[in-house]
């Protein structure tokens, strides 16, 4: 299978060389490729994508900060695909991962193959604000988690999204808009999904999951979806504000952290169901170089421990309960440098016995070419209850045809 995939990306490069002989007036920043068949019948834009990142870790021992401990990592390597078919109402999205990160995970479930496949989504807007989004793709959830990780003002995202989240999901969204008065713009968006995350190809092993999300622009629309990229790129002349509520409810969810986490795969080789629901609040605010994003979010479970008996240790898991809060800002200069801060915090539940932990971060990007060319750096400082405090300093760039 690597075998194979590798001859496609390879001839996906020679092809775009051979097209590349001929003079576009396509910038950086607007795709590698951007191509309209002359019948207009379709279209595609590619671009490609990598993160490079440097990572600087002094770890506490109760006495001292230790000597540091240093990691270079390519965090993401992209190749996306997007435009229409038939008709500009009929659109797709394609998006493969090519770093480690993007493609660990394999498991039975996924017949232990990597996951390439990070989108693979149809939207068809069939009637006036209606949208129907049929495949894999991000679920409707926290805002930080859908705004795309390109499109950070941080190094990465909070320690609330990577232990709250909800994640690509394969299934059915509807995705809904209208205006009330001449500003105040209301969005719905449902979805319908198998429940077990991404490139699952064991079929459902639990219940299905169903989310919800409901978006309030008091003020309109911001200006190029200003409300799902960070920084304010778009320096909103006047005040442009988000507030967003998500439910989600997993029956007989298989794995602890919802569509995420891992599987509770028992001794005797059955999966331990549960009732997870997650939910979350979170606000967006804009205005002339000023952002803030808030979030707010909460897990519980019908039953969160996962035992089982028999001749050796019992099985156990435990679903992630709790709840988290995350608070950013910063400030766009018209030199287009930029100063972030943000403060996380995870509360656990008392039953599923995990340290409770919080992080500060203070960062600093410079937007070359908006987030499409960028250099950040960020310092944290975290602390975990029963472990020692740590600090880390993060760099490095996003490359983004």
């Amino acid at each position: 299978m690597k075998t194979r995939f590798s001859t496609l990306v390879l001839c996906l490069f020679v092809a775009l060389g051979l097209e590349a002989q001929e003079i576009s007036d396509t910038k950086f920043g607007k795709g590698l490729l951007n191509f309209t068949a002359k019948d207009s019948s379709f279209s595609v834009k590619f671009a490609p994508r990598f993160q490079f990142r440097s990572f600087t870790t002094w770890n506490h021992d109760g006495e001292e900060y230790m000597d540091p401990e240093q990691n270079f990592l390519i965090r993401r390597a992209r190749l996306k695909f997007d435009g229409f078919a038939l008709t500009p109402k009929l659109v797709y999205k394609i998006e493969l991962g090519l770093s480690n990160n993007d493609i660990s995970g394999a498991n039975q479930f996924t017949s232990n193959s990597p996951r390439y496949i990070l989108d693979a989504v149809l939207k068809w807007h069939f009637h006036k604000n209606f949208e129907l989004w049929a495949g894999q793709t991000k679920l409707p959830g926290n805002v930080e988690r859908v705004i795309s990780s390109a499109s950070l003002q941080l190094i990465d995202r909070s320690i609330v999204n990577s232990r709250f989240n909800l994640d690509r999901d394969i299934g059915l969204q509807l995705h809904h808009k209208f205006k009330l008065g001449k500003k105040f713009v209301i969005k719905e968006k449902l979805a319908f999904s198998q429940g077990e995350g991404r490139n699952i190809t064991s079929g459902s092993q639990g219940g299905m999951e169903y989310t919800g999300r409901i978006e309030l622009l008091p003020f309109g629309e911001f200006l190029e979806k200003g409300d799902y990229f960070q920084a304010d790129l778009e320096r909103e002349p006047s005040p442009k504000l988000m507030l967003g509520a998500v439910y989600d409810i997993n029956n007989d969810a298989v794995r602890t952290r919802s569509n995420l986490g891992s599987f509770m795969l028992l001794e005797d080789g059955t999966l331990y169901e549960t009732d997870i629901q997650t939910f979350f609040l979170d606000a967006v605010f804009k205005y002339r170089g000023l952002s803030v994003m808030a979030e707010y979010a909460y897990r519980d479970a019908e039953d969160p421990i996962a035992r089982i008996q028999g001749e050796n240790q019992p099985a156990e898991y435990r679903v992630l309960e709790g709840q988290g809060i995350n608070f950013q800002t910063a400030y766009l200069f018209k030199s287009n440098y930029e100063i972030a801060a943000r403060y996380s915090r995870n509360d656990y539940s008392d039953i599923i016995e995990v340290d409770d932990v919080e992080q500060y971060t203070l960062g600093g990007s410079k937007y070359i070419v908006g987030h499409k060319l960028k250099i950040q750096a960020d310092i944290n400082y975290s602390k975990q209850a029963g472990i020692e405090d740590f600090i880390s300093f993060r760099t490095g760039f996003e490359f983004h045809f």
